[in-house]
C-alpha cells in the first residue's frame, strides 16, 4: 500500500511504515491537485500537518483512500466525521507534540518579559552607536516566578504548559469548558516528582486574576479574546497563543498593546496564514513565530513513529 505524506514526514516514520511494508511518497502535491494524484497513484493513506486540508471534495472524489492521518493535535482542517461516515479512518497525533508546544509558549513569554524581541532588532542596528540608550530601554525585566499564569484550554497541551509554568515557581489556573480538575505531575530529573492538583474556573475569573495568559484551545467560530475579555484582564498583561489563528481579535489587540493594557503578545498563529497583518509583524511588542508549535525533531520524530503505529495497526486488523 501507498502512503502519501503531503506536508513531510520524519525519517523515523518513514522507516516505520516501510518496515509495515507500506510505499511512503513525500511528493508535495498542490492542495487542487491532491485527489487527482492520490487515484493516479493508488494512495490509500494521506497525512497532511497544517496546511493540506482534506475537505468533502477530496473524500467523494477518492473512494480507495482508507486511512486520514493529521500529524498534529487539532483536525480542523479535515472533514472527520464526514470521513468517518464514509468509513475512514481519521488519525492524530495528540500527545506527540505536547511539550514542544509548551516550550515555546516559555519562549515567548520569556522574550516578552525580557524584551528580546525588540532588543534583537535593534541591537544590530544601534548596538554599537547607542548601547546605554538600549540598556536603560530594556532595563525593567519581569521575572516570570511567583507570577500567576492564566491557562485557556486544558487540555494535553495546557497541561504540559502547566508543568513547566510550575517548575518555574510560577502560580497556575485554568479554565476549560470540558475539563473540571487536572493533577498535574511534575517530574525532575533525578526521577523525584511532585503532583499538583489544578481545578478549572470560569474564564471571567482567570482573566480577572492573571499576570500572564496562554490559549490551548481549537478553532472557534468566534473570538475567545476580543476587546471585551481585554478590558476585564490586568493592567500589562501578556498574552501568548500558540493554539489556532483567529481565536484573538488582532485589531483589539493591537489597541491593547497600543494603550499599554497589554504589555507583550506572543503568536505562533494568525488570522490571516499564511499572510499576517504587517500591523503584527512589524509591532515593538508582539514576539512572533510562523506556526512552528510542534517542529521540534524530537516532536516530529514521535508524530512519525506515532502515526506509523496506528496505521499499520488499523490495517493489519481490517485484514484480519
Amino acid at each position: 500500500m501507498k502512503v502519501l505524506a503531503n506536508d513531510g514526514i520524519s525519517e523515523s516514520g518513514i522507516k516505520a511504515l516501510e518496515k509495515g511494508g507500506f510505499e511512503v511518497i513525500t511528493t508535495k502535491v498542490a492542495q487542487e491537485q491532491v485527489a487527482n494524484y492520490v487515484n493516479a497513484n493508488n494512495i490509500s493513506v494521506v497525512l497532511v500537518r497544517s496546511a493540506t486540508k482534506v475537505r468533502k471534495d477530496i473524500i467523494d472524489a477518492c473512494p480507495g483512500l482508507k486511512i486520514i492521518g493529521r500529524g498534529g493535535v487539532g483536525m480542523d482542517n479535515i472533514d472527520v466525521e464526514y470521513a468517518r461516515s464514509k468509513g475512514v479512518h481519521v488519525i492524530n497525533t495528540p500527545a506527540s507534540s505536547s511539550e514542544s508546544v509548551a516550550e515555546l509558549v516559555f519562549a515567548h513569554l520569556f522574550t516578552g518579559v525580557r524584551f528580546l524581541q525588540d532588543s534583537n532588532r535593534n541591537m544590530p542596528l544601534e548596538g554599537d552607536s547607542n548601547f546605554d540608550g538600549l540598556k536603560k530601554a530594556y532595563a525593567n525585566g519581569i521575572e516570570l516566578r511567583g507570577k500567576t499564569l492564566g491557562i485557556i484550554g486544558f487540555g494535553r497541551i495546557g497541561q504540559a504548559t502547566a508543568k513547566m509554568a510550575l517548575g518555574l515557581g510560577m502560580k497556575v489556573i485554568a479554565a476549560d469548558k470540558y475539563v473540571d480538575n487536572a493533577e498535574i505531575r511534575v517530574d525532575f530529573y533525578n526521577n523525584q516528582f511532585i503532583n499538583v492538583d489544578i481545578v478549572t474556573e470560569p474564564i471571567e475569573d482567570l482573566l480577572k486574576h492573571a499576570d500572564f495568559i496562554t490559549l490551548h484551545v481549537p478553532a472557534q467560530d468566534g473570538y475567545v479574546i476580543g476587546a471585551k475579555e481585554i478590558a476585564a484582564m490586568k493592567d500589562h498583561v501578556g498574552i501568548i497563543n500558540c493554539s489556532r489563528g483567529g481565536v484573538i481579535d488582532e485589531v483589539a489587540l493591537i489597541e491593547a498593546l497600543d494603550a499599554n493594557k497589554v504589555l507583550f503578545a506572543g503568536l505562533d498563529v494568525f488570522e490571516n496564514e499564511p499572510t499576517p497583518e504587517i500591523t503584527i509583524l512589524m509591532h515593538p511588542k508582539i514576539s512572533l513565530t510562523p506556526h512552528i508549535g510542534a517542529a521540534t525533531l524530537e516532536a516530529q520524530d514521535r508524530i512519525g513513529t506515532e502515526l506509523a503505529e496506528q496505521i499499520i495497526s488499523i490495517l493489519k486488523s481490517e485484514k484480519v
